[in-house]
C-alpha cells in the first residue's frame, strides 16, 4: 500500500510572519517617532530603568525595583506642584473671605481684588487711603487695615511675603514734602508697611514697600477716569515661586 505523501513545504517565511513583522516595525517607528518629538528628564528617565533592573532580562544584575515607594512622587517637579497647588487654593480662599468683607462693608468700588500669576493683589483705588497729595494713612481705612493684618498673620499665610506698591498718576506733584511722584508712591508705601508692624504683629522681615511713580499704569492717563484708577495702592501677598525667583535676582545683583 502506498504511503501518503507528505504536502510540499513551501519555500520562504509563512504569509504571517511577514505580516507580523511589518506591524512590529511599524509599531517600532510610531513609538520612534513618539521619542522624537518627546522631551526626556534624565533623572526621571534614570529612575524609571533603575525600576527595570534585573527584569525580564531587559539589564543584568542590580535591584528589580527602586527603594522609592513611588519613584515619580518623590522628584521635586511633583513636590513644587503639590505646593503650588495648596498655596494656590489659600489665596484662594483669602480672596473670598477679603470680597466677603468687601461686600459686608460696602467697598466693593473702592478695593479691587485680583488673583494673578506673581499672587493675590488687594487693589486700594484713588483716596481711599490718602487724600491727594498726602502719604497720610487716612482713620477711615484703618478698620480694613486691621482685618487685612488679622488675615495675613494667621498660621495657615504667616510664611507669605507682602509688597506694598504705592502708584500715581502722571501729574507732577510738587511740594516741599514730595516733590515728585517718585517721593509720594513710596512714602504711601511706606506708611502702610510702617502701620502693619506698629498695629499688629506682622514679622517686619516678611514686608517690602515699592514706590512706582507714574510708570506702572493700568489705564491710560488721558482722561480723568485712566488717571483716577492709576492712582492706586496695591498690597500684593507674593507667590513663594515669584518671591524666590525676585530674591536670586536681588542677590545676584548684590555681588
Amino acid at each position: 500500500m502506498a504511503k501518503d505523501k507528505c504536502p510540499e513545504c513551501k519555500a520562504g517565511l509563512p504569509e504571517w510572519m511577514g505580516t507580523y513583522g511589518d506591524l512590529v516595525t511599524l509599531l517600532m517607528c510610531f513609538f520612534v517617532l513618539l521619542f522624537a518629538f518627546s522631551s526626556i528628564d534624565a533623572q526621571k528617565f534614570e529612575a524609571v530603568m533603575q525600576s527595570f533592573q534585573g527584569s525580564a532580562g531587559v539589564l543584568s544584575g542590580g535591584k528589580s525595583l527602586s527603594e522609592a515607594p513611588l519613584v515619580f512622587d518623590g522628584m521635586p517637579e511633583s513636590q513644587t506642584s503639590s505646593q503650588q497647588v495648596v498655596e494656590q487654593s489659600k489665596l484662594e480662599n483669602l480672596k473670598e473671605q477679603v470680597e466677603q468683607y468687601l461686600e459686608q462693608n460696602q467697598m466693593q468700588n473702592q478695593v479691587d481684588i485680583e488673583l494673578e500669576d506673581r499672587g493675590l493683589i488687594i487693589r486700594f483705588k484713588d483716596n481711599v487711603l490718602f487724600d491727594p497729595g498726602s502719604a497720610t494713612v487716612k482713620q477711615g481705612s484703618f478698620g480694613i487695615l486691621d482685618f487685612l493684618s488679622q488675615l495675613l498673620t494667621t498660621e495657615e499665610l504667616i510664611n507669605e511675603e507682602i509688597r506694598v506698591e504705592g502708584h500715581t498718576d502722571n501729574v507732577p506733584n510738587i511740594s516741599a514734602q514730595y516733590p515728585s511722584n517718585w517721593e509720594l508712591s513710596t512714602a504711601r508705601a511706606t506708611n502702610v508697611v510702617r502701620y502693619f508692624i506698629e498695629q499688629s504683629t506682622f514679622t517686619p522681615a516678611r514686608l517690602s514697600a515699592a514706590g512706582y511713580s507714574e510708570y506702572h499704569p493700568i489705564d491710560t492717563n488721558d482722561s480723568a477716569e485712566g488717571r483716577s484708577a492709576n492712582r492706586r495702592v496695591d498690597i500684593v501677598v507674593i507667590k513663594k515661586a515669584v518671591a524666590a525667583t525676585q530674591d536670586t535676582t536681588n542677590a545676584g545683583g548684590n555681588q
